[in-house]
């Protein structure tokens, strides 16, 4: 039997250049619902609108996304072993990276992504647009051990 949990547990995030942050994470085996919790707290204290398993030191591929909080809609998200699956269109954002703070980049990315992720009732795939795409880009090349420094920037 599990112990309650109390509180919330900020965890300290990797910066850049942390070994960590570039490798290619392996799948998550099992539950990780006290992780996802501790990702979800720890992005909204930073404040971010995305945090992946390899900026707290796990090198498995789930990360966390809540990519409308700011605008005073939350939608908290989690997602485990994601595969994108589809790509289309394109949009330019400005992308910030709590591991790499105060180097805002400019960043091409797909306007919309199907991604399938695993869920509570199993395997599912869902699309998303805009603000959510771009997040969900960013988190998944934290998974392959890209950050946005490694990609070319995009000209204004």
């Amino acid at each position: 039997m599990r112990a309650a949990r109390s509180g919330r547990l900020i965890l300290p995030i990797l910066l850049s250049p942390d070994p960590v942050l570039n490798v290619r994470c392996t799948p998550v085996v099992g539950d990780r619902t006290d992780l996802a919790r501790d990702m979800l707290d720890t992005m909204y204290a930073a404040p971010g609108r995305g945090l992946a398993a390899p900026q707290v030191g796990v090198t498995e591929r789930i990360f966390v996304m809540d990519a409308t909080w700011k605008e005073g809609l939350p939608d908290p998200r989690v997602f485990v072993n994601p595969e994108i699956t589809a790509r289309e269109g394109a949009q330019v954002n400005t992308e910030g990276c709590l591991s790499i703070p105060d180097v805002p980049r400019r960043i091409a990315r797909p306007a919309s992504v199907t991604l399938a992720f695993d869920g509570v009732k199993g395997r599912r795939s869902e699309v998303f647009t805009g603000m959510a795409a771009a997040c969900i880009c960013h988190e998944m090349d934290h998974l392959d051990g890209i950050l946005i420094t490694d990609l070319p920037e995009a000209p204004e």
